[in-house]
């Protein structure tokens, strides 16, 4: 037991002791803000572009429709030739040309319409010419059929449904995609932290096979208490820096709610009566639906599946390491590992978000190498605490079936040179 301690205190150390480490957890939250304020930006950049686009209008009923904004300013070129306002366009380097021929049949009409550019137009853009067009040819037919279109508008109804539980808390229509955002956030997370470190494990133990350390370290200690100390003290050296994330990320967040004028204390919950009129009600109600999310609950959560989900995958990605010469020589083992993270990470984006309390999602929460990142993101939207200590119990029997299968390869790999581990020699390693 001895042994084992100073072995994850040696790893534990020289990982946090390390320059690189130092430095990158101190500014990935810096660099995780900046990029976000960055890709805000140039979006912001980008959308404030304005475009100019030239109208070829033959039937005369929609140059009216097409009104400038911010991002579009629209020229009518009606008046002149098509190949004259096509040339024109091009001369003027344009966005492009809208071509409404002159059709009496509106059916026809909607379906004979072009854009012309030297570039397809984005979708939003094309969007908004569609939408103009179909919204006035929509018109035009109603009243060419005796129907009054002002009639239609003044009966349609507007209807705004508010989301509340059986005990009276409201939510907003976007407490879904904060529940989403939070919950893909931890998985995709969770997914990072173990390629990153259990690849520092597998480098590590690569490392000192290729130095030959190890025929020196594995005379004093056995080589379970290598392998489990290393996988210790890099999960420690993760939990540590993770740690210090949720503080800095914490400073973050007070200091930008300081910045924008925002203090969550004034913001009490829907079942404690009413929310200061500090913003607009929207905004009011998202933040509240943000404190309302079980962070607490994510936060423990995140830490059990991420020691689980880590153990599992370091004590395989420590067996790869031990049966290799060289990390060139880990590819062919890789991908098998990789496979259920991103699968785990599709069912999550593409079958939680949709259904989180489905068959898939719930049965893809169960098995362990896919659960840590799958029930990561099922939690924001609420999981009975059965669901979760049956997912729990079966990660930890896992990892006790995974870690004693992968320390008895460690135990010989580590000492094999100059040979080419295949499955079949591996599978031979498991008997003796």
């Amino acid at each position: 037991m001895r042994n084992l301690k100073l072995i994850i205190q040696r790893e534990y150390l020289a990982r946090v002791r390390n320059k690189t480490f130092i430095v990158m957890t101190f500014l990935s939250p810096l660099i995780l803000v900046g990029m976000i304020l960055l890709i805000a930006y140039l979006s912001m950049l980008n959308s404030s572009e304005q475009r100019i686009i030239g109208i070829h209008d033959e039937t005369g009923l929609f140059t009216e429709e097409f009104k400038d904004n911010e991002q579009v300013q629209y020229l009518d070129f009606s008046n002149l030739d098509l190949q004259e306002a096509k040339q024109k366009v091009l001369d003027q380097e344009y966005y492009g040309l809208i071509q409404i021929p002159n059709i009496s049949n509106h059916a026809d009409l909607a379906k004979d319409v072009r854009f012309f550019g030297k570039e397809s137009p984005g979708m939003g853009t094309l969007q908004n010419i569609e939408k103009i067009i179909a919204d006035k040819l929509t018109d035009q037919e109603l009243k060419d059929r005796g129907i009054d279109t002002s009639e239609i508008e003044d009966a349609r109804a507007q209807v705004s449904v508010q989301i509340q539980n059986f005990s009276g808390e409201r939510s907003s229509k976007m407490s879904n995609y904060i529940k989403m955002f939070f919950g893909g956030a931890a998985g995709y997370l969770l997914m990072m932290f173990i390629i990153i470190y259990g690849n520092m494990v597998m480098r590590s133990v690569i490392e000192e096979k290729t130095n030959r350390i190890i025929e020196i370290i594995v005379s004093s200690v056995k080589p379970i208490q290598l392998m489990l100390g290393k996988v210790i003290g890099t999960s420690l050296a993760g939990i540590t820096q993770f740690s210090i994330w949720v503080v800095l990320g914490g400073i973050l967040f007070a200091i930008l709610a300081f910045f924008f004028g925002i203090d969550p204390l004034t913001i009490q919950s829907p079942a404690q009566g009413q929310v200061e009129e500090m913003m607009q009600p929207e905004v009011q109600q998202l933040i509240v639906d943000v404190l309302n999310l079980p962070i607490l609950s994510l936060l423990i959560f995140f830490l059990i599946f991420f020691i689980g989900g880590y153990f599992l995958y370091s004590a395989i990605y420590a067996a790869i390491g031990a049966a290799v010469d060289s990390e060139t020589d880990t590819q062919q083992f890789m991908f098998p590992v990789i496979l259920p993270l991103m699968l785990g990470i599709y069912v999550g984006f593409f079958a939680v978000i949709e259904n989180p309390h489905g068959t898939v999602s719930t049965i893809f929460s169960m098995i362990p190498l896919t659960s840590p990142i799958v029930m990561l993101m099922r939690i924001p939207f609420g999981v009975p605490w059965w669901e979760l200590g049956i997912s729990i119990l079966i990660l930890i029997l896992t990892n006790l079936a995974v870690v004693w299968l992968a320390a008895r390869i460690y135990r010989i790999g580590i000492l094999m040179y100059g040979k080419k581990a295949s499955y079949k020699e591996i599978y031979k390693w498991l008997k003796y």
